[in-house]
């Protein structure tokens, strides 16, 4: 079970258990204490320990870990309900099954046995423990999203955040906006960090204040907005939003009708999302599309290239987003 770098005997002396236990814990075997196991399974990763790949399985791996350990349901997320479908198809035109894992799973040891040839990771935060037990295994790995903790030769899908951030708030100057909130300040992934960094540049360059607006899941009337849209000074209210999050664009609706703001007159809105129903409600709600269909087949592409040894892909594959402009901003 030796693979390259630290061995069993190694592990055993940094966990302070057997030999016998450090194979039983990372094999998942044995009468061994899931607080042992856990232990051991860190220690392992920590140290880099690589166990020996198993036979191909012709199965793919995919999850995401920006929130892994907690109980929600990416699927129901436009963007990744449509990168999986694309994922997927993807995985099986090149004979491969693909395995989604469930967010809640994200904090449980399955990674250091999963039967899988690879794996994509939708959103891996910095410090991800999924990551470090598919490095420590010496699994390849494919990013949608840049990942954080970046090392030399990973490969990674996203689209380029500090042209679109600018591409938006341009039009929506262009429009006649003066003071553009961004609703943002939730997620821990590069994306939410890359729009959030590249708005504060763009507003500091024209010497416009800056207005980030915390975003709220459970927020659906919007209230994050009362203190903005009731203002006693009206040249301080925003006249417009961006939302980064998909729920966003209806919260600021919400809050908008509530404090009688007539969109677009008084208030331009764009919101980065992929669902459809912005396209046909009343206002049309403009969006930005990160085209989740074509992230995902070019990951997957990348990944079996990966194990195919088709040759390495270039680290970083960019997917141009695109705006699509409605009512809302016009």
């Amino acid at each position: 079970m030796h693979g390259p770098g630290p061995t069993i005997a190694d592990i055993a002396r940094a966990a302070e258990v057997s030999t016998a236990t450090v194979s039983h814990a990372l094999g998942g075997t044995g009468r061994v204490g899931e607080s042992t196991r856990r232990r051991v399974r860190e220690v392992a990763a920590a140290l880099g320990y690589s166990a020996r790949r198993g036979p191909r399985t012709r199965t793919l791996g995919l999850a995401v870990t920006t929130y892994g350990g907690s109980a929600w349901n990416f699927v129901e997320v436009a963007y990744f309900s449509r990168l999986l479908t694309a994922a997927v198809a993807a995985a099986h035109a090149r004979g491969y099954a693909l395995t989604v894992l469930p967010a809640d799973r994200g904090a449980e040891p399955l990674w250091h046995t999963l039967a899988v040839d690879g794996m994509l990771l939708l959103d891996s935060p910095a410090g991800d423990p999924v990551l470090r037990a598919l490095r420590a295994r010496g699994l390849p790995v494919v990013f949608d999203g840049r990942p954080p903790d970046l090392r030399p030769g990973d490969v990674w899908v996203d689209n380029d955040h500090e042209a679109t951030t600018r591409e938006v708030l341009d039009h929506l100057a262009a429009s006649g906006a003066r003071r553009i909130a961004l609703h943002s300040a939730y997620g821990r992934e590069h994306y939410t960090e890359a729009v959030t960094s590249a708005y504060t540049r763009w507003c500091a360059a024209r010497g416009a204040a800056a207005l980030v607006v915390p975003f709220d899941p459970e927020d659906t009337a919007g209230h994050a907005f009362d203190a903005a849209f009731a203002g006693p000074d009206r040249r301080d209210r925003p006249d417009a939003v961006y939302c980064v999050y998909d729920p966003g664009g209806r919260q600021v609706l919400a809050a908008a009708a509530r404090h009688r703001l007539r969109i677009p007159r008084e208030l331009r809105l764009v919101c980065a999302s992929e669902d459809p129903a912005y396209a046909t409600g009343d206002p049309a709600v403009s969006t930005v599309t990160l085209r989740p269909e074509v992230i995902g087949e070019r990951a997957v592409a990348a990944l079996t290239a990966l194990l195919e040894t088709h040759g390495e892909p270039p680290s970083r594959l960019i997917v141009p987003a695109a705006l699509t402009v409605r009512t809302s901003s016009r």
